[in-house]
Parts: C-alpha cells; sequence; structure tokens
C-alpha cells in the first residue's frame, strides 16, 4: 500500500479518537420564537423606562396661591392678648354718675313743657277751626252740585233701619222720662250693624243711666265697654249698655269740656265701669265724680300729663 493510499482526503476533519458529546440538534421554529420573546422584553423595558408624556388641556388651569392662615393667626394671637387687659380695665371702671337736676332745672323744663302743650293745644283748636270750615264750605259745594245735576229727578227714598224702632223707642223714654232736653242728637250708625246711637246731654246722664239699667222696656243689665275719646275741641265718653235677653244694645254718648272735662260716673249703676273709668281717668284725664277709687290704673302716681291727651307733649323726652 502507498502513501497516498494512507492519506485522508482533504476538506474531512480528522477524527478524533476519544469519544465526544454529540449536541442537540435545534429546530429553526424555536430559535425565530426565542428571539420574538427577547424583542417583545426589550420592548417593554424601554417602554418601562420611558416616562408618560404630560397631557395638556386645551385651556391651562390657574394656579391658586395658597394663603399663609398660620402667619395670620400667628399676628392676631398678640393683638389679643393686648386688648385683653384694656377691655378687662373698661369692664372694672364704674360708670359715669348721672348728673341731678337743679330745682331751677325742673321748674323751667316744666314750664317748657307747659308752654308747648298750650301752643300745642292752640295750634290744634284753630286746624280743626279750618277743617270744619272747610267741610261746611265742602259739604255746601256738593250739595249745590247734587241739586242742580238732579234738577227735575228725585232720588227714592231711603228705606227705613231694621233698628229704627228700638232707636224711636229709647229716645221716646228719656224724652218723656228724664227730661225734654236729655237726647241732643239720635242716629242709626248703619256703619256698625245700624246701632241706635244717641248722644245725651251730660247733666242727664245719670238719670239716662238709670232709666237703662232699670225700665222694664229697656232692662240693659250689663254695660258692654267704655271708651274715651279726644276730638280736640271737646272730650267724649261712649257708653254700651246691653240687654243680655234680648240682645239689643245702644251707644250712648256722653260729651264734656275739654279743658275740665267731668262725667258723673256710672260705677254705681253698672259695676264694669269701674276699671274702664279708671283707664280714662288716667289716659285722657276725664274725671268722673262719684267713683269709688278714682286714681291711675296704668301709669305711676305721680305721672304728669295724660299720654292719650291729642295734646300731650312729655315731661321726660328720654321716656
Amino acid at each position: 500500500m502507498s502513501e497516498n493510499d494512507n492519506r485522508e482526503p482533504e476538506g474531512q476533519p480528522e477524527a478524533s479518537s476519544s469519544p465526544v458529546a454529540s449536541e442537540p440538534t435545534v429546530e429553526p421554529a424555536q430559535v425565530e420564537s426565542a428571539q420574538t420573546e427577547t424583542a417583545q422584553q426589550e420592548k417593554a423595558q424601554t417602554e418601562t423606562a420611558q416616562p408618560e408624556p404630560a397631557t395638556t388641556d386645551t385651556q391651562p388651569a390657574a394656579a391658586v396661591p395658597s394663603e399663609p392662615e398660620a402667619p395670620a393667626a400667628q399676628t392676631e394671637a398678640p393683638a389679643t392678648q393686648a386688648e385683653a387687659p384694656a377691655a378687662q380695665e373698661e369692664a372694672a371702671a364704674p360708670p359715669p354718675a348721672r348728673r341731678v337736676e337743679t330745682d331751677e332745672e325742673k321748674a323751667a323744663r316744666r314750664k317748657a313743657a307747659l308752654e308747648a302743650r298750650e301752643a300745642a293745644k292752640a295750634a290744634a283748636a284753630q286746624a280743626a277751626a279750618q277743617a270744619a270750615q272747610a267741610g261746611t264750605d265742602g259739604r255746601a259745594a256738593a250739595k249745590a252740585g247734587d241739586g242742580e245735576s238732579s234738577e227735575g229727578e228725585e232720588a227714592p227714598p231711603k228705606p227705613p233701619s231694621p233698628k229704627q224702632p228700638l232707636l224711636d223707642k229709647v229716645t221716646r223714654l228719656l224724652r218723656e222720662l228724664v227730661a225734654e232736653d236729655a237726647v241732643e242728637e239720635a242716629y242709626i250708625n248703619e256703619a256698625n250693624d245700624h246701632l241706635p246711637t244717641l248722644v245725651v246731654k251730660n247733666e242727664r246722664w245719670l238719670q239716662a243711666a238709670s232709666l237703662f239699667r232699670n225700665h222694664t222696656d229697656l232692662q240693659c243689665s250689663y254695660l258692654r265697654n267704655v271708651s274715651g275719646v279726644d276730638y280736640e275741641t271737646y272730650m267724649e265718653v261712649v257708653y254700651y249698655p246691653l240687654n243680655m235677653d234680648s240682645r239689643e244694645c245702644y251707644c250712648v254718648k256722653v260729651r264734656a269740656d275739654r279743658e275740665l272735662p267731668s262725667v258723673g260716673s256710672v260705677t254705681p249703676i253698672w259695676e264694669t265701669a269701674n276699671w274702664n273709668e279708671r283707664e280714662i281717668y288716667d289716659l285722657l284725664g276725664i274725671d268722673f265724680p262719684g267713683h269709688p277709687d278714682l286714681k291711675r290704673i296704668m301709669m305711676p302716681d305721680d305721672w304728669v300729663g295724660h299720654p292719650l291727651r291729642k295734646d300731650y307733649v312729655p315731661l321726660d323726652p328720654e321716656v
């Protein structure tokens, strides 16, 4: 055998005499899958590392500066602590003493109040006279106008009031049993449920009151109400006697002078008039001779003046 025969062909690896472990065979599909997973992991790591872009609104929100509340509170605390002693000193200070008026000052104040009352009284009387004159002229003009407009036409007669018989009855009894001049005026108050109303002369009032209370045709055993009125030119006391059985009620007015108003007390006839007359005396200054205990009932005993009179001027303007 020649040397060439023992030579191995080129390009073939030399056979090793020692045994070598064989490597596992890798399929192409597995290689491609591993590469895809690696690429996805790298992409995920890249996205995680990159910050998300800030979303921008169309109109950026204005930043609101926060107020430093704590420094303000710290600043006010010393001021409050400084004001506390001053407030304590003011509270501890005694109130100023009120000056006591002298007798001369009191007399001067009373004199001024009296002059003011007189001036108010004169002004009220003048205004009342002017109003009365204007009312008379207005009624005359209206009557003349009505006469001119109703020439040739007669208005239909007004139907009588359903309580006209009561008014006629009491008027007749007063004029027959008390005096002819006992009734100064008698009319029906239509606005007050056709209430029979009479104006009784002051000097005849006590006799008339007794007639209302005791006469069999009247029997007004209950006095429902008593009130006083200041008409600036005169004073008036209004009584409402009532028959409890028939429910017939009357209105009786008694007038008095304004300077020294006085009306006889009917408390001995109707006990319910007791406190009403005291109240009228207290607030309007109307005297009621014959009252068992005529004194103030609302104002103090030393009160000056009568508060419901239209010429009343307070003695002390602070009250």
